[in-house]
């Protein structure tokens, strides 16, 4: 009988023991979870407040980044929707240094893995957000020069060079994510070189025609100009 009342009660022993262990871990867990919730609050609320106040929206409209949103069926104001997502990422942390603190070694594992990666997706967005602005105002500078130099496909060449711009961009940021790097260069390099000789042949073949109007302008100008050089000359 004593027997059997020691293996019943030797492992409740254990199981309240590691509860002892555990309990406080999971309350500074719950106190980290909530205190980080709270701060990540604060701080979409001063961050909202703070862009409306230098007009963010109005920029994001004026730059494209509105309508950019719109087609992901993001209908939420710019401010709002950045806010939204500073304070996710914030929770995200808050989650991660919460999960540590239940002191698991594969929790651990995992919690450093993520701080390590957090600065690639950090660096991959900003590729993302500074490509797309710099696009943006390469495209619009290609389309006023050649428009008021008269080119008929200034709109075309500018969404294209746009379109390149954005391909290498996106492959930048992808190979700062490390997805795949070799696939992903395999697979810029064949799509960037197709749509440029695709462009090529497309422009070849289209301007045949404006070659040979050029061609005939030019024939037909230089005889009368070399006519009136040797009547100025005599």
């Amino acid at each position: 009988m004593t027997n059997l009342l020691e293996m019943v009660i030797e492992p409740l022993e254990q199981v309240f023991l590691k509860f002892q262990v555990f309990l406080p871990n999971f309350v500074a867990m719950l106190i980290i979870l909530l205190t980080g919730i709270f701060f990540a609050w604060l701080v979409k609320l001063i961050l909202q407040k703070f862009l409306k106040a230098v007009k963010f929206d109005s920029w994001s409209d004026r730059m494209g980044f509105t309508s950019v949103m719109r087609k992901g069926e993001i209908w939420a104001k710019p401010s709002v929707a950045l806010g939204r997502a500073v304070f996710w990422l914030l929770v995200i942390v808050t989650v991660m240094i919460s999960l540590s603190s239940l002191d698991y070694e594969t929790l651990n594992k995992l919690i450093v893995s993520f701080f390590e990666y957090l600065p690639r997706v950090f660096t991959a967005v900003l590729i993302l957000f500074t490509g797309y602005v710099l696009s943006g105002f390469i495209s619009r500078a290609m389309l006023i020069a050649m428009a008021n130099a008269g080119y008929h496909y200034a709109k075309l060449i500018s969404k294209a060079a746009r379109v390149l711009l954005m391909l290498m961009i996106l492959a930048m940021s992808m190979e700062q994510l490390q997805i795949a790097p070799g696939i992903v260069l395999a697979a810029f390099s064949i799509l960037f070189g197709g749509i440029v000789a695709a462009l090529s042949i497309a422009f070849g073949v289209g301007g045949i025609d404006a070659a040979r109007r050029v061609i005939e302008k030019e024939s037909t100008e230089n005889p009368k100009k070399s006519n009136k050089d040797n009547i100025e000359h005599i």
